[in-house]
């Protein structure tokens, strides 16, 4: 993966997501983020590049350590552009929309991730900031059987 450029993963778990920005014991209030899992071919080939890859403490059946990424949702300079992905097609969802995404059951995600670089204490390395996402929705079965039908506006009070 050449260095300073996008990465593209396609069909990646997500785990950890917290969309909403809640403050919780592994992060601050405001801070929009997820983890998506890496295979080990991939984690090493982002690892050398410099990216921040890590591996949960907590070891699978085999004796392995599963390999993730951080990514960060800023919604600043380079916001990200966030589609998701139903049997109706294609919905673009905005910062104001985006924890809904904490709850919804995924089926795949595609995502293309920006480097931001950093430097400290003479260490370097890249951090992941989310550029784009398409992320395809397990429907329920009613909402599928439903689907083709229109959506009308929801009204207070009494109906005759």
């Amino acid at each position: 993966m050449p260095r300073n450029e996008t990465v593209l993963l396609e069909n990646v778990r997500i785990v950890q997501r917290n969309f909403a920005g809640k403050e919780g014991p592994y992060n601050n209030e405001g801070e929009r983020n997820f983890l998506v899992l890496l295979d080990d071919e991939i984690a090493d080939q982002m690892l050398e590049d410099g990216w921040l890859i890590k591996r949960f403490k907590v070891e699978d059946e085999n004796g392995d350590r599963q390999a993730f990424l951080q990514v960060k949702v800023f919604y600043g300079l380079y916001p990200p552009r966030i589609n998701m992905i139903t049997a109706r097609g294609r919905t673009p969802i905005h910062e104001d929309e985006i924890e809904l995404l904490d709850w919804v059951d995924i089926r795949s995600v595609d995502v293309v991730l920006r480097p931001n670089n950093w430097s400290i204490n003479g260490k370097t390395g890249k951090k992941a900031y989310l550029k784009t996402m398409y992320i395809t929705i397990e429907e329920d079965p009613l909402d599928s059987k439903y689907a083709d039908r229109d959506e009308l506006p929801t009204r207070g009070g009494r109906v005759d």
